[in-house]
């Protein structure tokens, strides 16, 4: 489908009570289980296709295995990382939401080795929700101060 032709058919896409429910649940079980480190359960909140990007740095994970390996090496390099969510848009094209993260730079993280530093950043991520699935296809992240994060010195 036609990226314009797509999105006009996002702009239009209705919501039942019942669906906006089943969003907003499976928004709360993704949360719960990146709460408690559960893998597993973050993959079940996935498409078996989905996408994992981060365009800021050009990265892609692809599929589960890429969405278990971005969340393995996000929670190795950050193992006290929080996200405190600040704002939440819940919609038949998914949940948008900005957090404030924190944690400390423990283990290696595209690319950039450990520094021990704290980090405290915010981000905007989009789930962008498969209404046949029933399923989140992935997530798009923004990071506010990507770059300056990235070259921060020791």
């Amino acid at each position: 489908m036609e990226l314009k032709a797509e999105i006009l058919e996002q702009y239009q896409r209705e919501c039942s009570s019942e669906e906006y429910q089943e969003i907003r649940q499976l928004y709360k079980d993704h949360s719960i289980a990146e709460e408690q480190r559960n893998i597993l359960g973050l993959l079940s909140t996935l498409t078996e296709d989905c996408v994992y990007t981060l365009p800021q740095a050009g990265h892609s994970w692809e599929g589960q295995e890429g969405a278990a390996q971005f969340y393995n090496e996000l929670l190795t390099a950050f193992p006290d990382i929080d996200f405190e969510l600040e704002n939440i848009v819940i919609g038949p094209q998914g949940v948008c939401e900005l957090a404030r993260v924190t944690g400390t730079h423990q283990g290696s993280w595209l690319g950039r080795e450990a520094d021990g530093q704290t980090v405290d950043f915010k981000v905007v991520i989009f789930f962008p929700w498969d209404p046949e699935h029933k399923l989140f296809k992935g997530e798009i992240m923004y990071i506010d101060r990507y770059h300056e994060l990235m070259e921060r010195t020791e």
